[in-house]
């Protein structure tokens, strides 16, 4: 590759609120942000639609942002502080049984889990100041302290839960393509508490993180793509 073309970046939110926080900051050349859908499924299917379009027009991604707000874990990942993930994992898909739940890789398919690199979760984290952890892709917004504590118990480095990233994280590995997910919490995983959410405080440090990262992408693509 180059050195003089400039890292090609997708990033995919779910709603379009989500997707302009980001475009206010990150913008520039190969730079292409996108509101994918809500779920695992809209997202995966949006995110390898603009992924095999990019690469049948002969200008291909070099990596997949997954991206938006998020539920955090309490304590460690308090209302307005930022997540990136070192794991990006599927909280429920698998089966539920006598013993409990079962993911699917336990059964034999699939993965439950993507690894970003390493190397790019830490500089993003630097730059940022972003906590690093694993980040949960849930089909169903966790609205209980019991249901909370079950996703703790089973997934303890856990700090956000959002419900794009697993999908997004499928459709880059179908394509070969790095991915890495950036999320704002807007609110706590648990009882839901509207009056709790900070919706539009998330999104601005959304902005604030992606007006950052352009230098520690460029930096990445030198040394490892």
């Amino acid at each position: 590759m180059s050195s003089m073309r400039s890292v090609r970046v997708l990033v995919a939110t779910a709603v379009p609120a989500e997707r302009d926080a980001v475009a206010r900051a990150f913008t520039g050349d190969g730079r292409v942000v996108i509101a994918a859908g809500v779920g695992p499924a809209l997202a995966a299917a949006s995110t390898a639609t603009a992924l095999t379009t990019a690469a049948l027009r002969g200008s291909p991604y070099d990596l997949v942002f997954s991206a938006g707000i998020a539920g955090g874990f309490r304590p460690e990942a308090p209302v307005g502080c930022l997540v990136v993930a070192d794991e990006i994992t599927a909280a429920d898909l698998g089966a539920e049984t006598a013993e409990g739940f079962v993911p699917v890789t336990d059964l034999g398919f699939g993965t439950v889990t993507h690894r970003p690199p390493e190397a790019l979760v830490r500089e993003l984290a630097a730059a940022t100041g972003a906590r690093p952890g694993v980040v949960l892709t849930v089909s169903t917004v966790t609205g209980t302290a019991e249901r909370a504590a079950a996703l703790r118990a089973r997934h303890p480095r856990a700090l956000a839960e959002a419900m794009e990233g697993f999908g997004v994280a499928e459709a880059a590995a179908a394509h070969g393509v790095p991915v890495v997910e950036l999320r704002a919490v807007s609110n706590p995983v648990g009882p839901r508490d509207r009056a709790a959410w900070r919706i539009g405080d998330a999104l601005a440090a959304l902005t604030e993180a992606f007006g950052k990262i352009a230098p520690v992408l460029e930096s990445w693509k030198q040394h490892d793509l």
